[in-house]
C-alpha cells in the first residue's frame, strides 16, 4: 500500500469515525427527548394533595396577626392561661423557616416512578452523548473542544454528568432535572444547526497540552456555574412564592403544584452559594492556565484580548458575589442577582465572543 492509499483510508477512518459520532449526538437527543417527557410526568402525575408544606408553615403567621390565643388550663380549676402561639417564620441567617418540598413527585409512588424513569434516560443518553463526544475526538485525534460545535456538545455533556454525579453522591436534587434537560435540549439542537462545523484538524496555536488542562476547566467551571445559575433562578422564584404566603397573598394554582415542591428558597440559596464557592478557585485556575498558555503560544501572557478581558470579568463578578456573602452578609436576592449577572458574563465569554468579537481567540469560529 502506498503512502497515498494509507492517508487516503486514514482520511476515510476519519470521517466515518465523525458520521458515527453525528449519529451518536442525534441519538442522545433523541434520549433526552424521551427523559424530557418522563420529567414532565414526574411533575404532572405526582401527588398534589401531598404538597403544601410551604404553605402550612407559614400559615400560623396569619393566625398569629389575626391574635388567635391558644387556651391551656392548670389542673385543679385554677386561672385560664392564654397563650399566643410561638411562630417562627424567619431563621435566624434571615430566611423563611419553612421546610423543602417533597420533590416534583410530590411524595407518591406513581410520580417517584416517572422519576426514576426519567433518570435512568437522562444516564443512557449521557452515555450515548459522552460516545459522541469520543468519536468526534477520535476521528482528528484531538481533544474534543476545537470550535464551538465541539464545546457546545462536550459542555452539555460535563453539565449532565455534573447532574448525574450530584445524584450519586446522595443530594437531594432531583428538582434539578426538568430545568436541565430542557436547557440541555437547546444547546444540543443550536450545536447541530448554527454551531456545526465538519470534523477537522487545529490550527497551529492549539497544539499544546495545555488545550487539554485550560479548556477542559474551562468546560468543567461553566457546566457547575450553570447549575449555580438554575438553582438561582428557582430560587427567585420561590422566594416570591413564600413572600406572597406570608403576606396572606393566594398564589395561583401553577405556583402551589410546582414551587410548593421545591426546596425552600433558604436550601435553594444555600446550594447555589455552595456550588459557585467549590467551583470558583478551578476558575482562577483556568484563567492562570489560559495566560501561561498564552504565553508559549504568543509570547506574552497577558494581552487583554476579548476573551481574556471577559474571563476575567466574569472572575471579578464571582468573586464580588462570593465577597459579598462572605462579608458584607448578603443573601437572598441582592445576592441571587449578582450571582446571575457574573453567570452572564460568562455566557457572552462563550457566546458572544466568539460571535460578535474579534481577536486571538477568533479561531474556534463557530
Amino acid at each position: 500500500m502506498t503512502l497515498a492509499a494509507a492517508t487516503d483510508l486514514a482520511a476515510a477512518t476519519n470521517e466515518n469515525l465523525a458520521n458515527i459520532s453525528n449519529t451518536l449526538i442525534y441519538s442522545s437527543m433523541a434520549v433526552y427527548t424521551l427523559a424530557f417527557f418522563a420529567y414532565i410526568a414526574e411533575w404532572l402525575l405526582g401527588s398534589r394533595s401531598k404538597v403544601g408544606r410551604t404553605a402550612a408553615a407559614l400559615t400560623p403567621a396569619k393566625a398569629k396577626k389575626a391574635d388567635a390565643p391558644a387556651v391551656t388550663v392548670k389542673q385543679g380549676g385554677s386561672t385560664a392561661v392564654l397563650e399566643r402561639p410561638k411562630v417562627v417564620v424567619r431563621a435566624t441567617a434571615g430566611q423563611r423557616d419553612v421546610p423543602d418540598g417533597p420533590g416534583a413527585h410530590g411524595g407518591d409512588a406513581q410520580g417517584d416512578l416517572y422519576g426514576r424513569i426519567a433518570i435512568s434516560l437522562t444516564v443512557l443518553a449521557f452515555l450515548i452523548e459522552f460516545g459522541g463526544v469520543l468519536m468526534r475526538a477520535l476521528s482528528v485525534q484531538r481533544a474534543p473542544w476545537g470550535n464551538m460545535y465541539e464545546f457546545n456538545i462536550t459542555f452539555s455533556t460535563v453539565a449532565v454528568g455534573v447532574y448525574l454525579a450530584l445524584l450519586a453522591l446522595k443530594k437531594n436534587v432531583r428538582w434539578l432535572g426538568l430545568f436541565l434537560i430542557t436547557t440541555v435540549l437547546l444547546d444540543l439542537g443550536l450545536a447541530v444547526t448554527v454551531l456545526y462545523t465538519a470534523s477537522d484538524q487545529l490550527v497551529p496555536a492549539l497544539h499544546s497540552y495545555w488545550l487539554y488542562i485550560h479548556v477542559s476547566t474551562a468546560i468543567f467551571c461553566g457546566a457547575v456555574f450553570y447549575v449555580g445559575a438554575v438553582s438561582t433562578m428557582l430560587y427567585l422564584f420561590k422566594d416570591s412564592y413564600e413572600n406572597k404566603l406570608a403576606n396572606g397573598g393566594t398564589p395561583g394554582r401553577f405556583a402551589n403544584s410546582v414551587l410548593d415542591r421545591l426546596p425552600a428558597s433558604a436550601s435553594l440559596d444555600k446550594f447555589s452559594y455552595r456550588v459557585n464557592a467549590a467551583v470558583f478557585p478551578l476558575w482562577t485556575f483556568t484563567i492562570i492556565a489560559g495566560a501561561i498558555w498564552a504565553g508559549d503560544a504568543w509570547g506574552r501572557y497577558w494581552g487583554w484580548d476579548p476573551k481574556e478581558t471577559w474571563s476575567f470579568i466574569t472572575w471579578v463578578a464571582y468573586a464580588c458575589y462570593l465577597h459579598a456573602r462572605a462579608t458584607a452578609g448578603w443573601k437572598g436576592r441582592k445576592a441571587a442577582y449578582l450571582a446571575l449577572i457574573a453567570f452572564g458574563c460568562w455566557l457572552f465569554n462563550y457566546y458572544g465572543v466568539n460571535i460578535f468579537v474579534s481577536g486571538k481567540h477568533s479561531y474556534a469560529g463557530v
